[in-house]
């Protein structure tokens, strides 16, 4: 039995007043690697709801092509809907490499294995737009992972100062439960998804 590709811890709040959050995440394998994604339905409730969860369907039934074409597969699907925001990452466990993209405002930061507190050497490049309405030009970066490595996602319900409290000593799920309580707004529906690769080479 193989070990596990990664380690990871999921922080949710829901608005007030709305039942169901817009906000969603997937994690799931091929035999190449993960795929990590976060993605905030346009707007509250119940529409912005079914368009993360349409996006959450077309991203797990298409794992295995590159990210480019996941989010362009997205796009096409949701032009019914209110869009969505997203951000991805597919990691290639084997080769030690990941492939990000961004496009709207959930933010994500890549912390290295031992890295002191407050320390992100990564920070995701976001393009504006909306998947599912007004897609930008995508290109999608790549970059060596290591075991150890954490991945953040957050959505914008999040402040954006959390980064500087990250560090590598917590658990991913202690991670998310301490960022979603500290540094939620209390304005927006919000997601913090932390993963950790613990099954790559060194």
């Amino acid at each position: 039995m193989r070990a596990p590709l990664f380690e990871c811890g999921v922080a949710k709040f829901v608005l007030p007043g709305q039942i169901e959050s817009g906000d969603h995440h997937l994690i799931s394998s091929n035999q190449d690697g993960i795929l990590i994604a976060a993605i905030d339905g346009i707007g509250h409730g119940q529409e912005a709801a079914n368009a993360a969860t349409s996006a959450i369907s077309v991203l797990e039934g298409n794992i295995d092509e590159p990210v480019i074409s996941l989010v362009e597969r997205c796009h096409d699907e949701l032009r019914l809907t209110r869009g969505v925001v997203m951000s991805l990452a597919f990691i290639d466990a084997a080769r030690g490499m990941m492939t990000w993209l961004g496009i709207g405002n959930i933010q994500g930061v890549l912390m290295r294995a031992g890295a002191r507190k407050g320390t992100v050497q990564e920070v995701l490049l976001l393009r504006g737009g909306v998947v599912g309405s007004q897609l930008p030009p995508l290109q999608a970066a790549v970059l060596p992972v290591a075991r150890g490595d954490t991945l953040v996602f957050v959505t914008d319900g999040v402040r954006s100062e959390f980064i500087e409290s990250l560090s590598a000593l917590e658990t991913p799920q202690r991670a998310a439960d301490r960022i979603l309580q500290r540094y939620r707004s209390g304005k927006d529906d919000a997601l913090v998804l932390v993963v950790r690769m613990t099954g790559i080479r060194p």
